[in-house]
């Protein structure tokens, strides 16, 4: 399982680590007021995580690469990827 948080409309940890072949658990924590959307068009996952909370999301098996993510909301600021070994 990993812990991701949205604070000021950005990611924190903005790139997360994790094993090929393997089904994760991503807990998303929204800490801003305003809600937020996870979305990746490669890892086919979009789930809005309303203000002051949070929604697990979960991504894999995945082959080696690198998975851009964003949220929808706040494109400008709100970026990250999922770096897959």
């Amino acid at each position: 399982m990993l812990t991701l948080s949205i604070h000021e409309h950005r990611f924190e940890p903005a790139e997360v680590r994790v094993p090929a072949n393997t089904k994760v658990k991503l807990i998303v924590r929204n800490l801003d007021a305003s809600p937020e959307e996870f979305e990746s068009y490669e890892l086919k996952r979009e789930k809005v995580i309303p203000g002051n909370s949070e929604a697990a999301v979960f991504v894999g098996p995945l082959a080696p690469g690198s998975y851009p993510f964003f949220g929808d909301f706040n494109q400008a600021t709100a970026q990250g990827r999922i770096i897959v070994e």
